[in-house]
């Protein structure tokens, strides 16, 4: 095919090479290099394709200034940078990776757990200062015998639980949108409040995505009701935590410590009191980055577009409601 009869994908910012590969051999691409609203509207113009990283957020007014456009692609799991209801109205497919990064993030939610229980941060500083077996060896646990609480039991949890499984934990599993007999399956005990895991787990892992019901659900009340001395994990979103109200359960001592991969505000400003406190691991929101992750994100959303582009319905679609509308234009 021609170059000039290829459609046009835009992408903002770089992706790995398998990404891109996949594309060229059925679009013509083009890097955005300006990633704000105006940049990508003025490369888009052609574009029946674009795909977004972490800026610009895909707005209505985005898309609506892109004459051509017919699919729009989120480099990661989460659409909550994503206008739906407006790519819905505007006859616009949105297609992502789910499940492409789950075992990176599974793996680094349980190095969090890891590090918290066996104290390997501050350990680590006193050992390079030549305090030797001090104070700071006090307070080390296992997660052998503990209970794990894992919030949102998807494609993430469900990996977390089997990991928990190997090291002898009791895993319970809170998803109101999957069904007990469905946890069950992915090796969690069903609990149908969340109050009743808070109160019984050792460790909290929060898994999901971030919507109107789940924007500061870890707050001053829920934090009350976990156990004196739990840990607090999240790889999730940042908004899922309220950090005013996480800093203060661990500088009161309700918690033990706290795992920390994402931020309310990111990049978190380096004055977030959270950051100057020996009880939290932090990173930056980096848990779903991995070499393999990255590749099956770039690959998974790719090939989602090229199948948006041929006429073709992608395996998830964001906005399931639009396909009957779409296959009816086809």
């Amino acid at each position: 095919m021609a170059q000039e009869q290829k459609p046009l994908v835009v992408v903002g910012g770089p992706i790995h090479p398998a990404g891109i590969e996949l594309l060229e051999n059925e679009a013509h691409v083009v890097i955005a290099r300006d990633l704000t609203e105006e940049g990508v509207i003025h490369e888009a113009q052609e574009a029946e394709a674009i795909l977004f990283r972490i800026k610009p957020p895909c707005t209505e007014r985005l898309m609506a200034s892109c004459p051509k456009l017919k699919v729009v692609g989120r480099y990661g799991v989460g659409l909550d940078t994503v206008d739906l209801a407006a790519a819905t109205r505007l006859g616009i497919a949105v297609v992502h990776a789910p499940g492409a990064n789950a075992d990176s993030v599974a793996e680094h939610a349980v190095m969090l757990m890891l590090s918290c229980v066996k104290k390997t941060i501050a350990i680590d500083r006193a050992t390079r200062r030549g305090e030797w077996r001090g104070a700071q060896f006090r307070g080390i646990t296992e997660l052998k015998g503990a209970t794990l609480g894992i919030i949102g039991v998807g494609n993430v949890g469900r990996r977390v639980a089997h990991i928990a499984r190997g090291f002898g934990m009791t895993v319970l599993g809170y998803d109101p949108y999957v069904p007990p007999d469905e946890l069950e399956r992915r090796e969690v005990e069903p609990v149908r409040e969340l109050a009743d895991l808070l109160a019984r787990a050792d460790i909290v892992t929060c898994h999901t995505p971030l919507t109107p019901e789940t924007g500061h659900l870890i707050n001053e009340r829920t934090l009350a009701r976990m156990k004196d001395g739990a840990i607090f994990v999240n790889t999730s979103r940042g908004p899922v935590q309220d950090e005013r109200a996480l800093f203060e359960a661990l500088t009161r001592g309700k918690l033990r410590a706290a795992g920390l991969d994402v931020w309310e505000e990111e990049p978190t400003h380096v004055d977030n009191p959270l950051l100057n406190l020996e009880t939290v691991v932090c990173t930056s929101h980096m848990a779903g980055l991995s070499e393999t992750a990255n590749r099956n994100i770039a690959a998974g959303v790719a090939s989602e577009i090229l199948r948006v582009l041929r006429g073709e319905k992608p395996k998830v679609l964001g906005n399931p409601d639009l396909w009957p509308r779409l296959a009816h234009l086809r």
